[in-house]
């Protein structure tokens, strides 16, 4: 595993444009950078990354299993009791999910280490599915990356293929697909989903979260609709759960007949909460770290080591905040955030590798259980957070 220097395209940034690629500096800072790549080799992607992803995934299922089928796990897993029922049913369906991303510590020596479960809307999917892809493309046809450079990358077909399977399964005639306003990257992501489930020949309609209404159709049943009034009878929402389940509407999720991407089962594996139950269930697993729910800690149920670094981690944070590392008794770096108050995990402490003063976090994708790519990103702090740049990746 390498971090090479390479020299940007010239037009790039006129390609993204073309290509809609809006949002690849955000706020004034690089968001997507190509002046350096990662290389890896087939050996590392295969047995480090793309098989225990597989294992991961199917043993984050095993928790879905545990936690829908316990009052108690549910209640830890902060997870509103109105909504126990329908999860557990979601799951007993297998309501069809699309995607997921884990995110993995990973040096190309040891084992890669799972951190947390991406698993209801993971964004950097464009980027990763088609825009790398893209400057790999050009790369080995000017020149500068060798002929047999490859990638990583089999998610745009994959997602293609899922959608098209999912409308057929579900009966789709049409596909809404949502995210909330003001919000760049995820209308990005949303619209390159839009563009597969195209590609799938799938008729898709888009609407804000915040323009998402109730009605009533001629059965006397109560639907939500978009700005049009037409019933929105299957949705992907890049949207949590655990927003929408404690929204005014959350009563109408119980209610509407509207079929869901992601689905109601996502609920347990979005949440950091998983990652106590994986330690459990699969103790001292090569690609696990240590976490407990800081519930059990504090009633000292949990003796944690003085001596180790750990991860403190509100249950449904997201972008790296309200993350907090410890040693001992003193705080050795901590972000702010809205999170916190839901409760908190407890995770060992596991350094991200370094190059060229970089933190390097990889994203393992899975669509329909299968992996599917990989993605990296970068920061100078330890805690990868939402403006985290992009790099691209190859294996030669």
């Amino acid at each position: 595993m390498l971090r090479i220097p390479i020299a940007e395209r010239q037009n790039w940034r006129q390609r993204a444009t073309e290509f809609g690629f809006h949002f690849h500096t955000m706020y004034g800072e690089p968001y997507w950078d190509e002046s350096a790549y990662y290389q890896f080799t087939l050996a590392q992607i295969e047995n480090d990354l793309e098989d225990p992803t597989a294992e991961l995934h199917q043993m984050c299922l095993a928790v879905v299993e545990r936690v829908v089928n316990s009052e108690a796990l549910l209640q830890k897993f902060q997870i509103p009791e109105a909504f126990w029922s329908v999860i557990a049913d979601s799951w007993q369906r297998r309501d069809p999910s699309l995607y997921s991303r884990l995110d993995l510590v990973y040096d190309g020596k040891g084992p890669a280490k799972l951190l947390e479960n991406n698993a209801d809307t993971p964004t950097s999917l464009y980027e990763s599915g088609f825009w790398q892809w893209l400057w790999l493309e050009d790369n080995v046809n000017t020149g500068k990356l060798p002929r047999q450079s490859d990638q990583f990358n089999s998610l745009q077909e994959k997602l293609v293929n899922r959608l098209a399977f999912i409308a057929r399964q579900k009966n789709m005639e049409q596909l809404h697909f949502s995210c909330c306003k003001d919000t760049v990257e995820d209308r990005g992501t949303v619209q390159y989903l839009q563009d597969c489930a195209a590609e799938a020949g799938i008729a898709n309609r888009f609407v804000f979260i915040e323009d998402i209404g109730l009605g009533i159709d001629a059965d006397d049943m109560q639907v939500f609709t978009d700005l049009d009034d037409r019933r929105i009878d299957a949705c992907f929402k890049l949207y949590p759960w655990e927003f929408m389940q404690r929204e005014a509407f959350a009563d109408a999720i119980l209610q509407c007949p509207t079929q869901w991407l992601e689905p109601l089962w996502k609920t347990v594996l979005s949440n950091k909460a998983l990652m106590p139950l994986l330690w459990d269930m699969f103790p001292n697993h090569p690609n696990l770290l240590p976490a407990y729910f800081a519930s059990d800690v504090n009633a000292g149920n949990v003796n944690l080591a003085k001596t180790q670094r750990w991860v403190h981690k509100p249950i449904y944070s997201r972008e790296g905040a309200n993350i907090k590392i410890t040693e001992g008794d003193n705080t050795v770096l901590e972000t702010d955030g809205p999170y916190g108050e839901e409760g908190m995990i407890v995770q060992a402490f596991h350094a991200l590798p370094r190059y060229a003063d970089n933190h390097t976090l990889i994203g393992s994708w899975l669509v329909d259980d299968v992996p599917a790519g990989i993605s990296v990103r970068e920061d100078r702090s330890p805690i990868t957070q939402d403006l985290s740049r992009y790099i691209p990746h190859i294996i030669v």
